[in-house]
Order: C-alpha cells, then sequence, then structure tokens
C-alpha cells in the first residue's frame, strides 16, 4: 500500500492507531513513510537525517494522531506534521547539512544526463529557509497561505523569498535553460 499526500486514511485503521495498535501502525507506516522521507530527504539532505525523522515521526504518531480532526485527508495532516518535523530539525542544526546523498538518490532517478545542472550547487546557495520554502512550493505544491502559517510569517514573505530564490538559481543556470523555462517561478 502506497499512498500520497492526498490521500486519506479510513476510519478503522485511524480509530485503531488512536489507541496504538501496532498493526495499524504498520500500516500506516507502510503507506506513507516513502512521502515523509522523500520530504524529509530534499529538505535536511542527509539520508541518515530523514531516516531519523521518518522514525521518530511515526514513533509519536499513535499520541499525535489524537490531533487529528479530519477536516482535510489524513495524507495532507501527515504532510504538515513532516514539514514542521523537518523545520524543528533545521532549527536544531542551525544549518544544512550537504546534499551529496540526495543529489546521488535524485541522480540515480533522472538518468545521465551531461548537460544536466548541478542540482546540489545550485541549492547551496540558498539560505536554509529560502531552500525549504522552494523545495516545499515547487515540489510539494504547498500554497503562500500553508507556507505562512509553518513559518509564523505572512503569504508576501512566502513570495518574496520564493522570488529572490529563483532569482539566485536563475543566476547559475545556463541560459539555455532559463529560456526553456526550466526556472519558472510559480
Amino acid at each position: 500500500m502506497s499512498a500520497g499526500f492526498r490521500d486519506d486514511l479510513d476510519a478503522d485503521t485511524l480509530a485503531a492507531l488512536r489507541q496504538g495498535c501496532p498493526a495499524a501502525l504498520a500500516r500506516v507506516y507502510d503507506a506513507w513513510a516513502g512521502v515523509v522521507y522523500a520530504l524529509a530527504l530534499r529538505v535536511l539532505g542527509q539520508r541518515e537525517a530523514a531516516e531519523d525523522l521518518v522514525q521518530d515521526l511515526f514513533l509519536r504518531l499513535p499520541r499525535a494522531s489524537g490531533r487529528f480532526r479530519g477536516e482535510a485527508p489524513f495524507g495532507a495532516w501527515l504532510r504538515r506534521l513532516a514539514a514542521n518535523a523537518t523545520v524543528d530539525r533545521l532549527r536544531e542544526r542551525r544549518r544544512l547539512l550537504p546534499l551529496d546523498e540526495a543529489r546521488a538518490e535524485l541522480a540515480g532517478r533522472a538518468g545521465d544526463d551531461a548537460a544536466r545542472v548541478d542540482a546540489d550547487v545550485l541549492l547551496r546557495r540558498l539560505s536554509p529557509s529560502a531552500r525549504l520554502v522552494l523545495l516545499l512550493h515547487a515540489v510539494e505544491g504547498w500554497t503562500h497561505e500553508e507556507l505562512a502559517v509553518l513559518f509564523g510569517q505572512s503569504p508576501s514573505w512566502s513570495k518574496s523569498l520564493l522570488s529572490r530564490a529563483l532569482r539566485r538559481l536563475r543566476s547559475g543556470l545556463p541560459a539555455t535553460e532559463v529560456a526553456d523555462g526550466l526556472a519558472d517561478s510559480h
């Protein structure tokens, strides 16, 4: 069973999860651990840190699931929980770790393209906040309103930060890639 952040959880599994049922936790883990890991890896940039975050998040999930109100799909609630946990990790570390492992992981999936821009080098040009806003907005599909709530800022703050981040990334892209629209803003 594989779920995305837009998927929901059936009521029986949710009730069992809230009661601490190991089988329910295993079902939820099997369904969502992959997407939580992918989010954590993109933001934290290190496989071990992403694995630790996933483990910690799912160990706390039975207790945390009591706060799920069902106003959105379970996956969307879990995405917010994962993003908050990731932001907390960034605050603890006060800096991002190198993205070498994330780059290797993505390169294995993306194929071998000699003209490909080294995403690691480009992303390192950004501050941790700018990198997180860019990844959450462009990759995970978060709205500026959602980012405002997550960071305790206004939507215009995330729009401005995203705009500056994209401008900075564009300055490092070959002219043909910028012209092809690979660095378009959202």
